[in-house]
């Protein structure tokens, strides 16, 4: 099927982790013209820039917690090609330890809620700003199942996720679609969520070294297999067409091997070695 994403623009944020450069692969294969985001991982980046040279994508840093370096952002994608069509907000800090709630420093909560509401709310926020002169626009925002089922000992991050799949997404759903009003021959904005499950990417690696945290994860899966970041990838392309997409605004996603919060297998019947 033809997405008709051909010279859309894509502005990707946390373009270099592994979800991101799954993300930024798919799009480019699709001829979109990509902006580029990361904050600390300049090699990565880099790399991806190379990889996909042939699109000739803008990189651009940015702490996105900072209202001002947002704004720098979307100014140099906007000078770049005059529009943004398509933001993907798929940046977000994840703390790797596992911290109890009741052990959980004050610092760390609020740095999360930074580094994944926040950050997201001012990027959507310029966005927006951007699709009230374009009157176009769609966007996909990156959640998490932890925003679905929780997830004990990373209550910061599950909270912020959740205010992003669930109260974010559905409320937006209704401004955006003032807009960017539907018309004859335009089906208006759009705005959806993606919920990854466990993936593969690096983020996760130490974790899933570990035979007995596979079985664990995936006992709760129908399809008992760890994602890979290109399943996360088609979804979020298929998302960002307005040709595959037209009618689909305010949905959360959830990409997860049909993940329950119950056990579906048990430890004995999952092959980690499959997984």
């Amino acid at each position: 099927m033809n997405t008709n994403l051909t010279d859309k623009v894509i502005l990707l944020t946390g373009a270099s982790g592994g979800i991101g450069s799954a993300i930024a692969r798919a799009f480019a294969a699709e001829g979109a013209r990509l902006v580029l985001h990361y904050h600390r991982n300049l090699a990565g980046a880099r790399n991806l820039q190379r990889e996909l040279a042939r699109v000739e994508p803008l990189l651009v840093r940015a702490d996105l917690t900072k209202e001002s370096q947002v704004k720098h952002l979307f100014a140099l994608a906007s000078k770049r090609y005059h529009r943004v069509d398509t933001l993907v907000a798929n940046a977000g800090s994840w703390e790797i330890r596992d911290v109890p709630l009741y052990k959980m420093p004050l610092k760390q909560w609020q740095g999360t809620q930074d580094g994944v509401l926040t950050s997201t709310f001012l990027c959507v926020r310029e966005f927006f700003r951007l699709v009230a002169k374009q009157k176009r626009g769609n966007a996909v925002l990156i959640g998490s199942t932890a925003a679905v089922f929780g997830e004990a000992n990373h209550a910061d991050y599950a909270a912020a996720k959740a205010a992003i799949a669930f109260g974010f997404t559905r409320t937006l759903k209704n401004e955006l679609s003032r807009l960017a009003p539907h018309t004859r021959d335009y089906c208006g904005g759009r705005i959806n969520c993606v919920c990854p499950g466990w993936t593969v990417v690096p983020r996760s690696a130490e974790k899933l070294r570990d035979a007995g945290t596979i079985r664990k994860v995936t006992a709760t899966m129908a399809l008992p297999q760890m994602g890979r970041p290109e399943d996360i990838a088609n979804a979020v392309v298929y998302l960002s067409s307005d040709a595959l997409a037209r009618h689909v605004t305010g949905q959360t996603l959830v990409i997860a091997g049909g993940m329950e919060g119950r056990l579906l297998w048990q430890p004995e019947e999952i092959d980690p070695s499959a997984a």
